[in-house]
């Protein structure tokens, strides 16, 4: 069933992708497929099972949640997405911590993204509402600890699949702040959702490697 649940992701995407072009309707009955997608992916291959999958599951439930969320267009709906999503980093340090972390590495990670996290900062700033300004720098922070915990717990030994989905998970939040403060377009939706969506497969499929 995991194959599955992937190939539902996969397919709700390209039908999202182009509801996203302008169909809304189109865009909101596809994207909460797409995202139960990978919460199926988890569940069929035994999140419920391990500390680390159980962690791993409701981190991707707060993030097919955050994905609702963010079809409407307030900044209400905004805030609450971004709460989840920020609940749902949280979840995923803590599964990450479940297969143990390598300090050393992780000192030197939380160097470099200490760096990155500052420049995302400096380039956001200058367009953000006063009200999300707050909100948007603890969550660069929180997903900033989920990167740096999961390259800790690939130097441990985990599957690199848990780094490639943070890392995919990562990237993708950029093209969400772009396309919300910066520059508005479907450009944006075109790279950072199949990065999101392909990194919480990766999370998700990473479930597999501690249940087996």
């Amino acid at each position: 069933m995991t194959w599955v649940f992937t190939a539902m992701t996969v397919l709700a995407l390209m039908v999202l992708l182009s509801g996203e072009r302008g169909n809304v309707t189109l865009r909101n009955l596809a994207k909460p497929v797409a995202s139960a997608g990978f919460v199926g992916v988890a569940l069929s291959a035994g999140a419920l099972d391990t500390n680390f999958g159980t962690w791993i599951f409701l981190g991707l439930v707060l993030g097919a949640s955050g994905d609702v969320l963010l079809l409407g267009a307030s900044q209400t709906a905004f805030l609450v997405g971004l709460v989840a999503f920020l609940l749902g980093n949280v979840a995923y340090i803590a599964a990450f911590f479940t297969l143990g972390v390598d300090s050393g590495v992780s000192f030197i990670a939380a160097s470099v993204a200490l760096v990155v996290a500052a420049l995302v900062i400096v380039w956001l700033r200058p367009h953000l509402p006063t009200a999300m300004v707050g909100p948007v720098i603890g969550y660069i922070a929180v997903i900033s600890t989920m990167l740096v915990v999961a390259v800790g717990a690939t130097a441990s030994g985990a599957t690199p699949m848990l780094l490639a989905g943070a890392v995919a998970f990562y990237l993708s939040d950029l093209s969400v702040a772009r396309d919300r403060f910066v520059a508005p377009g479907f450009v944006n939706r075109v790279w950072g959702l199949p990065l999101y969506y392909a990194g919480q497969l990766l999370i998700a499929w990473s479930v597999i490697s501690v249940s087996n």
